[in-house]
């Protein structure tokens, strides 16, 4: 979507990019009001978010990728926020400037797990959520919220996508969910709630990437790479 309004409707860069957060808080809005207020079970309330979605991005675009702005144009500056080339020694180095954001996102949304009331209430919700409710908690609005983080750093995360690659293809993230799924248990985040870190999460999704990336180097084909990653 952002994508689309920068090539198509010729809106600002930074406009396309505030869209495309918005548009993940908007859904994950839906699925928080889907889960708390109506509630629907989580899974299948963002499976079927998520299926909806995947099929608004081919018929927006007409099934064609969207191209943001290269890195040579100058409305291509926000590729730099994420990856930045600077001259070491007379050789061109890549500097992931992405990783220092999330080291950054890390230690803060750790400060708002732990000692904010959205993220103590979130972790009693996981745990408890009758018992949070009777506690005098508005359970449905915490819980709502809690969804819509979650919205605002896929958001995030499908900006970062588009800054490192030159062309979106609608359905481009299918996959992505199970890896961070993964990420997060591997981290120890419990799969029934009310149990979890974001730097356990942090270091579980670090290694679930450094199978995907790193298994390659050593030769290793597709399949191999999925066997070990498994194991």
């Amino acid at each position: 979507v952002g994508g689309y309004m920068i090539v198509h409707k010729g809106m600002p860069v930074v406009v396309g990019i505030l869209i495309a957060i918005l548009m993940g808080v908007i859904i994950g809005l839906i699925n928080g009001t889907l889960v708390a207020v109506m509630d629907l079970p989580p899974f299948l309330a963002t499976l079927c978010t998520c299926m909806i979605t995947r099929g608004l991005g081919p018929a927006l675009c007409g099934g064609f990728g969207v191209s943001w702005p290269s890195s040579m144009n100058a409305a291509g500056w926000f590729r730099k926020i994420f990856r930045f080339n600077a001259e070491v020694g007379g050789a061109i180095k890549v500097i992931p400037i992405g990783i220092v954001l999330i080291v950054v996102l890390v230690i803060v949304m750790s400060f708002v797990l732990n000692h904010t009331k959205v993220g103590r209430y979130t972790i009693a919700i996981g745990s408890n959520k009758e018992a949070t409710r009777l506690a005098g908690v508005n359970v449905k609005l915490f819980h709502i919220t809690a969804y819509a983080i979650c919205g605002l750093f896929a958001g995030l995360a499908g900006v970062a996508y588009a800054a490192t690659y030159a062309t979106i293809y609608p359905g481009s993230g299918a996959g992505f969910e199970l890896e961070a799924i993964g990420g997060a248990i591997v981290g120890g985040v419990s799969a029934s709630g009310g149990s979890g870190t974001i730097l356990g999460t942090f270091l579980g999704v670090i290694v679930i990437c450094l199978m995907k990336v790193g298994l390659p180097f050593i030769g290793l084909q597709a399949n191999w790479q999925q066997i070990f990653t498994g194991l």
